[in-house]
């Protein structure tokens, strides 16, 4: 068994892909916050790619969290050299790869987080802090009264927040006349770019007016869009690359095969050429991460409430239960790519397909628990501008009122724990019916009390009473 670190590279098996550069020749040229598994499958993975190609070696990782789980991270990438062990699963392959694209992580306090950020050499700052991490309310708009907010704004110089650090960071940098930085989000927003742009934006006008305009003026936030399906790490993980690679690693990536990153092509101080390794630079990434949220995204919202009231654990598992396979097809086929504007060059027929048989993959082991989570946020993201739109057009109401409707059914009924910030408030909402569960002003803003939205809702609940989850997924089915 080998330890995970600079020294065992040598004596790696051939099975396993190690950098093909030199790790001494790499230099900072990003900071990244929020270490988390997707970050290490995607962002991290791409530049490995790149600097062993012999590119891009002044564009280096270096990590950053505020959290107490990127502590628990911090600690273990640091005993192994913070390399990581990505491993792309699909039926009947395993293919592992040590990628060493971060060469640093800096301490979980603010203070060390500004130091860095304040370093000419960080010309990128990405984040993956999830959905929910961007203190926005339901219509997408700053909840500036948010405690945390609200102190960063009368602490700009000790500010705690990823957004107030950066915030004071390029507030020295501008006096320091160093450039500021390009501030890449990597989150599934729809335009995370001027999602982080607003957040970043509104915070500093609190604090300062001036900074904010030159924010405005300076800083480029490019939208991106993202994709690589990557579960959490467990025990089946962790055993997984030590008993079929023969590492041992602390924190290692279980993912697909399959990976797509497209980003508007705006930054403020250069970038790596990472267009050499497969990521896509285009001038507006809108329509790309539309067809991904109204598709991929929904689908897994789509599915994974059903499933967790149907008894299923993984997602490949539930997918081959036809009911659910039928389900997740004919919602997007009636009514989610109706609501799509025609996007050329793009057959949202296939691409629904491709996500399904990505959704099939066996090996990932991916869980309904992890798609789950967190709907209070997600639902308004890949679910709710669908509803937005089908209720503007009077298009066809009936299938997306039964996929809130077994949100609702899961939140009352908990088949699983509700892992959610607003989980008490969904509990109670739910079991008081359509009516309350839809009347969520911070989870369906201007969609909250929608009388048509209510009453699809409040049908589909009835359904479920009356027939169970599986029949009343079938009922619509059989409705031609």
């Amino acid at each position: 068994m080998l330890d995970l670190s600079l020294a065992s590279f040598g004596s790696m098996p051939e099975t396993v892909a190690t950098p093909g550069y030199d790790r001494q020749s790499l230099s900072a040229g990003i900071l990244h916050i929020g270490v988390g598994n997707f970050h290490r499958a995607h962002m991290a993975h791409y530049l490995d790619r790149l600097f062993s190609k012999g590119l891009g070696h002044d564009w280096a990782i270096v990590g950053a969290g505020l959290k107490s789980g990127d502590a628990r991270i911090r600690d273990k990438l640091q005993a192994q050299d913070w390399l990581t062990t990505v491993v792309d699963l699909d039926a009947g392959s395993a293919n592992a790869r040590i990628t060493s694209a971060m060469i640093d992580y800096v301490d979980i306090a603010p203070s060390a987080i500004l130091a860095r950020l304040c370093d000419p050499a960080i010309r990128i700052v990405s984040l993956t802090v999830t959905e929910g991490g961007y203190f926005l309310d339901s219509a997408g708009d700053v909840i500036v009264d948010h405690p945390k907010l609200q102190a960063d704004a009368r602490n700009r110089e000790v500010p705690r927040t990823a957004f107030g650090l950066m915030i004071a960071a390029l507030r020295r940098r501008r006096e320091a006349g160093i450039a500021p930085f390009t501030v890449l989000s990597c989150d599934n927003l729809p335009a995370n770019g001027k999602v982080v742009s607003r957040v970043v934006t509104t915070l500093a006008r609190m604090q300062d007016p001036a900074v904010a305009d030159w924010i405005a003026a300076e800083v480029a936030f490019p939208n991106c869009m993202v994709d690589c399906i990557t579960p959490k790490t467990g025990k089946k993980e962790l055993a997984l690359v030590r008993d079929h690679f023969g590492i041992d690693d602390a924190a290692p990536v279980i993912c697909e095969p399959f990976r797509q990153w497209v980003i508007e092509d705006h930054f403020a101080a250069g970038r790596p050429p990472l267009e050499e390794v497969g990521v896509e630079f285009v001038a507006d990434v809108t329509t790309h991460e539309m067809m991904k949220l109204r598709l991929l995204n929904a689908s897994h919202a789509s599915l994974c409430y059903a499933a967790a009231l149907m008894g299923h654990e993984y997602v490949d598992a539930a997918l081959a239960d036809e009911t659910l396979s039928r389900w997740l097809t004919e919602l997007a086929h009636r009514e989610t790519i109706p609501c799509l504007a025609p996007l050329e060059g793009v057959d949202y027929a296939s691409y629904l397909d491709q996500c399904i048989e990505r959704f099939r993959n066996p090996a990932i082991a991916d869980t309904i628990a992890r798609l789950a989570e967190d709907g209070s946020n997600r639902q308004p993201q890949s679910i709710l501008p669908t509803v937005r739109e089908a209720l503007a057009r009077n298009l066809p109401l009936e299938g997306l009122g039964l996929e809130i409707g077994l949100w609702a059914h899961f939140c009352s009924e908990k088949p699983i724990p509700l892992e959610d910030p607003l989980a008490d408030t969904l509990t109670e909402a739910a079991r008081n019916g359509a009516a309350a569960f839809v009347g969520i002003e911070s989870v369906f803003g201007d969609l909250a009390g929608n009388v048509r939205l209510v009453e699809a809702v409040e049908a589909a609940l009835a359904n479920i009473a009356q027939k169970g989850v599986r029949d009343a997924i079938e009922a619509y089915l059989d409705r031609l």
